[in-house]
């Protein structure tokens, strides 16, 4: 409605930095409010156009958070000298979910040729934890919701969500419920699901890199652990965030209540599933930059060996914008140079990355 009055040159807006009337926006930008003609109020306000915008929104930056969660969770494989094994191509043929599919073979492409890898093939360590060999069923469960996601929001974006519908070849004018916006609430809620675990995920490797028993890395992944806390609260930051994804995912469509006098009995609170992903994402970007920080400090101490060649490149555009973590120092400027990377893409640009 307040997107409408802006049009129509009613309400206030925020323009240049300062609220001003629309009228005057609109006068300042050389445009004449719309003149409205028959229906064009309802169509206006009446549809799923909000929602599903929304939901694009969110979709693009959540597809982008996958990816680099794939990355730092290969980088966490390698740093936590953890077995190859679990992505083999056979596992998840077996199987038969594509998106597991897809992940796995992401992992395999990114870990190969790793010194890192070779230099503990003939260890005793049986099976690692679930959040170190599970990877491609998770995050292949979070990418097939995902897509499915997409499917629904491209259907929806081109979508008539009006009502009534006129057809202008018969003249009929029909009243539906094109208007209910539960397949974009439910898509929504399927998202807030798969962005949570990704979140989830992250958070646990990350705490695995940190205990030492685990990792077999200094603990806290710092040296002089007694004087250092190194990566503590950065985790618990990290488990915060993931801990608040938990209560947002719970689904949006599970929760109508009735208005208009029991006319509009049975609502799909679309616009909030959508809206909220913005706060989800915001959380695991910032979970997911935790995580990078710590499989990068993970990395430089496996040295002189070598991770594998695509996540040697991840690590540099790390260690560009974030130095190695030798004491104690203010930690919220790392972590938001390292969302900075998540955000932009570049991590997954810079090597290449296959999934999508």
């Amino acid at each position: 409605a307040h997107l409408a009055c802006a049009v129509i040159g009613e309400g206030d807006v925020t323009y240049q930095g300062k609220r001003c009337s629309s009228l005057e926006a609109l006068k300042a930008v050389n445009l004449s409010p719309l003149k409205l003609e028959a229906k064009e109020g309802l169509a206006l306000l009446n549809g799923t156009n909000v929602s599903t915008a929304l939901g694009l929104k969110n979709l693009f930056g959540i597809e982008n958070c996958l990816k680099n969660a794939v990355v730092s969770g290969a980088m966490t494989v390698d740093a936590a000298l953890a077995s190859y094994s679990p992505f083999d191509a056979r596992i998840q043929a077996v199987r038969g979910h594509q998106g597991q599919i897809d992940i796995a073979t992401t992992f395999r492409e990114l870990l190969h040729d790793s010194e890192i890898n070779s230099s503990h093939e003939n260890c005793d360590r049986v099976q690692d934890p679930y959040s170190l060999r599970c990877q491609p069923q998770v995050m292949g469960a979070c990418l097939d919701q995902i897509r499915f996601a997409a499917q629904t929001l491209m259907i929806e974006a081109n979508a008539v969500s009006d009502n009534p519908l006129v057809f202008a070849e018969s003249g009929d004018i029909i009243s539906g419920g094109n208007f209910h916006a539960e397949p974009v609430a439910m898509a929504c809620d399927n998202l807030a699901i798969a962005i949570s675990e990704i979140g989830a995920l992250s958070e646990r490797r990350t705490s695995l890199l940190l205990d030492k028993h685990l990792s077999n890395l200094p603990a806290f992944l710092v040296d002089n652990s007694g004087v250092n806390s190194g990566f503590m609260i950065a985790q618990v930051t990290a488990a915060a965030l993931a801990s608040e994804n938990k209560s947002m995912a719970h689904p949006a469509s599970v929760d109508s209540i009735p208005t208009s006098a029991n006319q509009e009995d049975h609502v799909s609170m679309a616009t909030f599933s959508a809206r909220r992903l913005g706060e989800m994402l915001e959380n695991v970007n910032n979970i997911i930059a935790i995580e990078l920080l710590c499989a990068a400090q993970g990395i430089d101490f496996r040295a002189p060996l070598q991770t594998a060649p695509a996540l040697i490149k991840a690590h540099k555009l790390i260690r560009q914008q974030v130095k190695f973590y030798s004491e104690d120092r203010y930690f919220a400027t790392d972590i938001n140079a390292a969302k900075d990377i998540v955000v932009s893409g570049q991590l997954c640009q810079d090597i290449k990355l296959s999934i999508t």
